[in-house]
């Protein structure tokens, strides 16, 4: 009980931490940070700038310009965060890093990066913002930890200097496939010496030659989904290019013996296999059917060898390739394929629990700005998690008494009630409520006026002579 009564001390604790990398040359504004970070782990809806800034008791315009204009570094809110997770006993030992991209619905273009791109959420293209992020997992946590704003080609045509200018995209900023965003978190993350056995990511990123090459060329272990119908070869292919006989064209052939499809070689003989148990979930114990087996790929039309590893849990199979080592078990490539699964849990939790999705903004500041703070309400909820967990010790009676074999884990929404429970937030009384809703309106009314007095001065609508 104590614990949770002391939560709002906890995050200020945990908090004054990070006041140094919310401080700029002149100002330092780490007070909006701790409020901004307070408000996305206890507000449950409308975790807009304004309205994070009014349910804190902080300046509305202050708030918005300490997201959107102030000068402090994200990316040192996110390289402490990084620098803390290095340490963390939790992670010294068999953590994965996920990558996956997830993508939020806008309602036009002046938002950095928005553009007509598929949306997964939605199952279709739509007007949508896109982020590429890297979740780091273990069986007992998983946070986000890095991310990056997908700019889509059009952003860097020409014609689109005056919206970029608008947006802020840096001058440094250049397009990059979201294969190539992910190589660039896989860098920086590296290097700041965060640890991780593996890296897995989804058949987007998978199938791309260049990145598992880059991959496997800095020593770095993955797991890559591709898609059922990818080529592979059980025996070293040789490409020959030929000149043919009525023109100057080459032929390009590839020899080998043995070329089939992925999804053929699940249903052979060739592959070693096992039923493995994986972890508890809510309906059991989580068991799925594995097999492998090494097999050719070509890249550049460079032969190169690499494992397939198939899963199959009920109907839905997943094929991943890999450059584990040969000594690595079939049992521990299970065990790190099948982490994907958390990066789509630290997506949800960032849009359900932490407001991701409700986010709204025109500017690329405002935007890594906000993945920042997201990421240290993460941690911040990770690392609470985690202490409890080492100093709190479980009744083993409570497995006699639910006739159970293990016990839940709490999760993100457990910790944000408790907080809440902690650390209240104010209750409008009659006068307050009337002064909000005569603000809101007093607001949308010169809006409006705004509107309607562009509309007028638009060329499009003077009157002919």
């Amino acid at each position: 009980m104590e614990e949770i009564k002391d939560l709002g001390r906890r995050l200020r604790d945990f908090f004054r931490e990070f006041r140094w990398c919310l401080r700029t040359e002149t100002r330092d504004t780490s007070e909006y940070g701790l409020a901004y970070v307070s408000g996305l782990l206890r507000m449950q809806t409308d975790r807009t700038m304004s309205e994070i800034g009014r349910q804190t008791g902080t300046s509305e315009q202050n708030m918005q310009h300490f997201m959107s204009n102030s000068p402090w570094r994200g990316e040192a809110v996110i390289e402490e965060v990084q620098s803390q997770v290095r340490y963390h006993p939790e992670f010294q030992a068999g953590a994965m890093l996920i990558f996956d991209e997830s993508a939020d619905a806008k309602a036009g273009e002046t938002a950095a990066g928005s553009g007509r791109q598929h949306n997964g959420r939605l199952g279709k293209v739509e007007m949508s913002q896109v982020g590429v992020f890297a979740s780091l997992v273990t069986p007992r946590v998983n946070t986000w930890i890095d991310g990056e704003l997908y700019l889509p080609q059009s952003w860097f045509a020409p014609e689109a200097a005056q919206r970029r200018e608008k947006a802020g995209i840096p001058g440094e900023r250049y397009f990059q496939t979201k294969p190539e965003l992910v190589w660039t978190l896989v860098q920086r993350i590296h290097a700041t010496g965060v640890p991780f056995v593996a890296v897995a990511m989804d058949d987007l990123y998978g199938r791309n030659h260049l990145l598992r090459s880059r991959l496997d060329q800095a020593d770095i272990e993955y797991y890559g989904d591709v898609p059922a119908n990818t080529t592979v070869y059980l025996d070293k292919p040789q490409v020959h290019y030929i000149k043919t006989k009525r023109s100057k064209d080459v032929k390009r052939t590839v020899l080998a013996a043995h070329r089939c499809r992925v999804c053929d070689l699940f249903t052979s003989g060739a592959m070693e296999r096992a039923t493995i148990t994986l972890r508890p979930s809510e309906r059991g114990m989580l068991t799925a059917d594995f097999a492998r087996c090494r097999v050719w790929t070509l890249v550049d039309d460079k032969p190169r060898q690499e494992w397939l590893l198939v899963r199959r849990s009920g109907r839905h199979i997943t094929y991943a390739l890999s450059n584990a080592c040969l000594e690595t078990s079939l049992e521990t490539m299970a065990w790190r394929k099948s982490h994907r699964y958390f990066i789509e849990r630290s997506n949800q939790d960032a849009k359900s629990e932490l407001g991701w999705d409700e986010f709204q903004a025109i500017k690329y500041r405002a935007w890594h700005h906000q993945l920042a703070l997201t990421i240290l309400a993460s941690w911040f909820i990770a690392d609470t998690r985690l202490d409890w967990m080492a100093r709190m010790q479980r009744d083993p009676e409570l497995l006699v008494q639910y006739e159970t074999d293990v016990l839940p884990l709490l999760s993100v929404a457990n910790v944000r009630e408790l907080l809440r429970a902690a650390m209240p937030l104010p209750q409008l009384d009659t006068d307050q409520a009337i002064a909000l809703v005569t603000k809101h309106l007093i607001n949308r009314t010169r809006s409006r006026r705004s509107r309607l007095k562009r509309s007028r001065l638009s060329p499009n609508n003077a009157r002919a002579p």
